[in-house]
C-alpha cells in the first residue's frame, strides 16, 4: 500500500485523523464525566433533589470550545477542498466519460481507452462526464471523488507520485451493474507514458525503478 500515492493523500488524512482525534477526545471525557456523575449524584447519596443554579463560566466554555472546534474542522476541510478544486493551468487534460457500466478516457491526441495512464509528477486534470444516469469517479488511494452528473461539466486533478497501479470505482449507485463498474490508474515514468502514448497497443509496461 503506497501512502502517499497523490498530492492530496496527506492533507485528506490528516483532516480525518483530526476529526476522529477530536471525536474520540470527547467520547472518552464525555463517558468518564457521565460515570462520575452517575456514581456522585446516586439516589443513595442524594435522596433529596437540590436545585442547581447556573454557571455563567461553565455555559461559555461549553459554548465556545465546541464552536471552537468546528470551525476548525470546517477551516481546515474547506481548505484542502479548495486546493482540489484549483487545477494548474499547465495540467495534461483527459477526458472521462461514464455510462452504465463502464468508463471510457479520451485523450488529447484521440486515444480512447478503459483504463486510465498518466504519467507521475506532473498535474492531471480529468474533465467528468456522464452519457446516462449519475456516477462518481472514486480513486480511494488518491483520496479523490467527484459526481459524474449528465449535461453537467465536471473536473476534478490530481498529482500521481508513485509509480504503480490504483483501482478506479463508481461510488454512486448507478444500477443493477453498478458494483462492476471498476476500472484501473497506471502511473507511469514519463519517458514510459511517452512511449505508450505514442504507440498502437494499450498494453502498460510498469517499471518501478525498484
Amino acid at each position: 500500500m503506497i501512502l502517499n500515492a497523490s498530492n492530496f493523500v496527506k492533507e485528506v488524512d490528516g483532516v480525518f485523523l483530526f476529526i476522529l482525534g477530536i471525536s474520540l477526545f470527547l467520547l472518552v471525557l464525555i463517558t468518564v464525566l457521565m460515570v462520575v456523575f452517575v456514581i456522585k449524584f446516586n439516589r443513595k447519596r442524594n435522596p433529596r433533589s437540590k436545585n442547581i443554579k447556573g454557571n455563567m463560566a461553565l455555559e461559555i466554555i461549553w459554548t465556545v470550545i465546541p464552536t471552537l472546534l468546528v470551525v476548525g474542522m470546517f477551516y481546515y476541510g474547506w481548505y484542502g477542498y479548495k486546493k482540489m478544486t484549483a487545477a494548474p493551468k499547465d495540467s495534461f487534460e483527459i477526458n472521462v466519460t461514464g455510462r452504465m457500466w463502464v468508463w471510457e478516457f479520451t485523450y488529447p491526441n484521440g486515444r480512447k481507452t478503459d483504463t486510465l495512464v498518466v504519467p507521475i509528477n506532473k498535474p492531471i486534470k480529468l474533465n467528468l462526464n456522464s452519457l446516462d444516469v449519475n456516477h462518481s469517479f472514486f480513486i480511494p488511494a488518491f483520496r479523490i471523488k467527484k459526481d459524474v452528473i449528465p449535461n453537467k461539466n465536471n473536473y476534478l486533478w490530481f498529482i500521481s507520485n508513485e509509480v504503480g497501479v490504483y483501482d478506479i470505482a463508481c461510488a454512486e449507485y448507478c444500477g443493477l451493474r453498478h458494483s462492476y463498474m471498476y476500472s484501473k490508474l497506471y502511473s507511469l515514468h514519463q519517458n514510459e507514458f511517452e512511449k505508450w502514448y505514442g504507440s498502437v497497443s494499450d498494453t502498460v509496461s510498469l517499471k518501478t525503478g525498484k
